[in-house]
């Protein structure tokens, strides 16, 4: 014994070797097992380190702690290393697209500008494969849903079985079933799946983790509510995707290696080749590979593998190629060809973010579909579609997504002899079969489709088999053809030959999405009379049994594509199909957007083009603009009416007669009875009408003839009859100026002095408040600048004989006696200021400036006596206003406004007035003292921002009125200007 015990010891060293050179395995991992099994009470550890005890009928030997520490284990450096690391970040990763981690996986070998990235597919995917159908999940790590009982196994050998798929499938046996889900509560569930494995990865239980990976793998193996089933694929491969990169950045997270010449680990870099990575990290990764390869089942081991697949380049730089080809080998083992394809799309999609350009693999994927595509037609196919009340056209687009897919890999960069390969193929293993051919021409470069198009047209002529709508074959020509051109020596064969067929469809859904592409074809290549044909096609197919309701976004497209290519409108107006094609549109919101649409054309066609005047333009141009003018009411926001007002303010302003006014003349009188709504096109029609006014004027260079000057009075009669209709107060005062003011150009006095009364009147209707950039102002600055510019127009206004001597100045002070201004307000006094300056030039022989062919009143009374008394008593009455105001002024101690008023007036009395009288002399010293008198005009201004400006003004106008009196005061003779300066207390600035 004790020999023994010795001859242990001695050899306990090779012993152990052996031991670990010849441990005995059961069997290969892919075959079943046969373990010990003990039917004990036996204690799991989890892997966050709780224990929990339970009774197993049949427990595997191994535990789940060997199987942890063949993943990788809990050290601290693990658990220091996780904690750096966002599961909400990684929840929204996608780590698959095809974006280069190096120089060595450049996708530029294998794509093109025009390859669409997964991520931009997934969305359409999911809003295109929906289900209104009760849909189910199996699993273990939700709550809620019934339990599955697992049944009792009577050999050992059973008993192990069950035990190891409960291990591939679920956690401890607690399979939950979840029933009668609807497609959003079953898409919450796949997002709680997803929620789950990034939470349990982070609290280290790598295991539960990988058991929910390969759970929602097995998703995809079931097809019970098949039409669901890209969808489905669309939200477990996110999660595949999300478990991927999280073993991807683990492992290179443990990856960390010694630069040579330091002794501090670093990072791997982007660009890492499998020699420099820790033979740890390796060995890691290839327990990963191991354990996916014992997965049972073929579909989750598949999936699985593929989602780690980039894991790969720990180990080696040249296996992706070769696992690819066996990964594409191992997918022909599934009997489901819709599940087989999506397989194929995954994998497919998965070797784009890792190959270095080669892509005999998804040629493989392609050519293994081909192989099977006979299945699609199977009875044991077409008796589950039966089951499921789907029919086969349906069944057949769900392959669209995956084979879109892999075709767009394999034609990415590809050459021309590559298409007519995969043609070739197609039509000896499958018949000119019409999915494949879809598929094809949506995958393949325009060019070479276009190149092509008759052949192409041929064999969608000849795809008349079950399933695939052949309408959509012809939709996806016209959308290569839209994005290439084919030879012109065929394009009208090409369009023949496709109208032959689309002609006949009978379904106006199929017709209309053919029209809606073939019309950009038409419009580009052939003349209108083709064009015209082609929509009166699309009216003769639509208007039976009003189909068009339920198409106007396909017939809306058709009206813009044909906007989009037609440059001469004239042409466009002249067909006789065009304007019964919008009488298709029957719902007004619908037609008055398509209207908006060829306006905006219009305008934006005929900005460097010459006005129009053709009949057949303005005429359905008229009719189009009264169907947006007439959808305006009283709910009709601002914004749609500012728009629709500038659209149909364009075609007028478009519409030009040349030298037949009359002509021009009607047409705005037309318009103005079609568009009575809308304030902006008034305003556009009163302005134009006064430039037509202003034109003619032009024309006979001030020298009216009977019939011109009858032109321009019915020229102002219009606006003065159109101005009122306009709501706002601030466009019919400036319009009522502007009108009477071209009046008077043209010699229309009674006109103008109509439009001068109205303008007047209007005047107490002013806003207190405007807008001005969103926010309110007071009105009183604008209203001050519009009467200076209405006092100005006065001064040239003859009196009329049957009114009195300056009438219309008369009643705009009456008019501002009765306004209401705004408390403690200098404008009023300002505005009377400005009107003592136009009685003042009103009282000289001579006005500073004229109107041709009008006399003003410097001609008509000559510097009448009565005429000049008429002026000064006006003008007093003017000074005691403002007096009044300056004494109210003081008394409310506004004595900042007091002084600017103050020197304002004096200003006008030195100037203006007659300083010989000796009232005005001491009229003006008191206001110069006045001004003074509190200091706000001196040399020590203030420094206060809101008054500096205005300070600087009254002090500049001070220095200028000294400048005045100082040379009026040198002329020789008795000066009053010099008794003035003498008794001013002049002070310097």
């Amino acid at each position: 014994m004790d020999q023994r015990s010795c001859l242990m010891n001695d050899n306990s060293g090779d012993r152990q070797k052996k031991q670990l050179s010849w441990e005995e395995v059961s069997d290969h991992p892919l075959k079943p097992l046969v373990v010990t099994v003990t039917e004990s009470r036996v204690t799991r550890r989890n892997l966050g380190g709780s224990t929990t005890s339970s009774t197993g009928s049949s427990t595997p030997t191994p535990t789940l702690e060997s199987l942890a520490a063949a993943l990788e284990g809990t050290d601290p450096l693990t658990q220091f290393a996780h904690q750096e690391m966002d599961p909400l970040s990684k929840m929204a990763a996608d780590m698959w697209e095809p974006v280069p981690s190096d120089g060595r996986r450049s996708k530029d070998a294998l794509l093109d500008d025009s390859f669409e990235p997964w991520a931009t597919r997934k969305s359409a995917i999911l809003n295109k494969f929906t289900t209104s159908e009760k849909l189910s999940i199996v699993t273990s790590f939700l709550s809620g849903g019934e339990k599955v009982v697992v049944k009792a196994q009577s050999s050992v050998v059973d008993k192990v079985k069950n035990r190891l798929e409960q291990l591939d499938d679920f956690e401890e046996g607690s399979v939950r079933q979840m029933l009668d889900l609807t497609q959003q509560e079953y898409m919450n569930r796949i997002e709680q799946l997803n929620q789950e494995l990034v939470q349990a990865w982070h609290h280290d239980q790598r295991v539960k983790a990988l058991k929910i990976a390969i759970q929602c793998s097995k998703l995809l193996v079931d097809t019970s509510v098949i039409q669901f089933y890209p969808s489905k694929f669309v939200l477990i491969t996110d999660i595949l995707d999300i478990f991927g990169k999280l073993v991807y950045d683990r492992l290179r997270t443990k990856a960390e290696y010694y630069v040579p010449g330091s002794k501090t680990p670093t990072s791997l870099p982007e660009n890492f080749t499998p020699d420099i990575v820790p033979e740890s990290a390796k060995e890691t990764c290839r327990n990963w590979f191991y354990k996916i390869a014992s997965i049972r089942e073929l579909v989750p081991r598949l999936y699985v593998e593929m989602a780690i697949l980039k894991s790969y380049s720990f180990l080696t730089s040249s296996e992706f190629s070769q696992a690819l080809l066996r990964l594409t080998r191992m997918i022909r083992g599934i009997g489901d060809p819709l599940v087989a394809v999506y397989a194929h799309c995954y994998l497919c999609r998965v070797g784009v973010a890792v190959t270095t350009g080669d892509r005999e693999y998804i040629k493989e994927n392609f050519y293994d579909f081909l192989a099977s595509y006979n299945q699609l037609f199977s009875p044991s196919v077409r008796a589950e579609l039966s089951r499921q009340k789907v029919d086969l056209s349906t069944y057949l687009t769900l392959y669209t997504p995956a084979l879109d897919w892999i075709l767009q890999g394999v034609a990415a960069n590809a050459p021309e002899k590559l298409l007519v390969e995969i043609l070739a193929r197609c039509k000896e293993k499958c018949n000119n079969s019409a999915l494949l051919l879809n598929t094809i021409m949506a995958a393949f470069k325009p060019s070479y489709i276009a190149a092509r198009a008759l052949q192409f047209i041929e064999l969608a002529s000849a795809c008349d088999e079950e399933g695939f709508p052949q309408y959509l074959l012809f939709r996806t020509l016209g959308l290569c053809l839209a994005l290439a051109d084919p030879p012109a020596e065929h394009r009208l064969q090409i369009l023949n030959d496709v109208w032959r067929v689309v002609s006949r469809l009978t379904n106006a859904g199929h017709y209309v999405s053919c029209a809606e592409v073939w019309v950009h074809f038409a419009v580009r290549h052939f003349s209108p009379r083709e064009v015209n044909t082609f929509l009166g096609d699309i009216i003769r197919h639509m208007t039976p049994e009003r189909a068009y309701e339920h198409h106007y976004p396909q017939l809306q497209a058709v009206v813009n594509k044909v906007l989009t290519h037609t440059q001469d409108f004239e042409s466009l107006f002249t067909m006789d199909k065009f304007l019964p094609l919008l009488d298709l549109f029957q719902k007004e919101s619908i037609k008055v957007e398509v209207c908006k649409n060829i306006m905006d054309a219009f305008t934006r066609s005929n900005v460097q083009q010459e006005p129009t005047n053709d009949p057949v333009i303005t005429n359905a141009l008229m009719f189009i603009c009264r169907v947006m003018h007439d959808s305006v009411n009283a709910l009709t926001v601002d914004d749609e009416k500012r728009q629709i007002g500038n659209l149909i303010s364009g075609f007028i302003k478009k519409v030009d007669y040349g030298r037949d006014f009359e002509q021009q003349l009607s047409f705005y009188v037309e318009a103005r009875s079609a568009f009575p709504n809308l304030d902006s096109v008034h305003a556009q029609l009163v302005q134009s009408v006064n430039r037509l006014s202003v034109e003619t004027r032009r024309i006979v260079k001030g020298h009216h003839t009977r019939k011109t000057a009858a032109f321009v009075r019915a020229c102002a009669a219009y606006c003065y009859i159109t101005i009122p209709s306009i709501t706002s107060v601030l466009t019919r005062l400036e319009l009522y100026l502007l009108s009477g003011e071209v009046a008077l150009l043209n010699q229309c006095l009674g006109q103008a002095d109509a439009c001068f009364k109205a303008a007047l009147s209007l005047v107490p209707e002013m806003p207190r408040t405007i807008e001005v950039d969103g926010k309110p102002r007071s009105s009183e600055p604008y209203l001050i600048s519009y009467l200076c510019h209405f006092l100005s127009t006065l001064l040239v206004v003859p009196d009329s004989p049957e009114q009195g001597v300056l009438y219309l100045t008369r009643g705009l002070l009456n008019v501002l006696q009765h306004y209401a201004w705004e408390p403690n307000s200098n404008a009023r006094c300002v505005v009377y200021l400005h009107v003592l300056d136009m009685l003042s030039a009103a009282a000289q022989e001579r006005y500073p400036y004229h109107i041709e062919k009008v006399d003003s009143n410097d001609t008509l009374y000559g510097s009448d006596p009565k005429f000049i008394s008429e002026i000064n008593k006006m003008c007093s009455v003017l000074l005691e206003e403002i007096l009044a105001h300056l004494k109210y002024l003081n008394t409310s101690e506004q004595f900042q406004k007091q002084a600017s008023l103050a020197l304002d007036l004096f200003v006008r009395v030195v100037v203006r007035g007659d300083l010989k009288e000796p009232s005005l002399t001491t009229l003006a010293i008191n206001l110069w003292n006045l001004a003074h008198r509190h200091g706000h005009i001196s040399q020590k201004i203030s420094t206060s921002f809101q008054f500096v400006s205005s300070l600087f003004l009254l002090c500049l106008e001070k220095a200028r009125t000294l400048e005045y009196l100082k040379k009026k005061s040198m002329q020789p003779g008795r000066n009053p200007y010099a008794d003035l300066v003498n008794k001013l207390h002049t002070q310097t600035l």
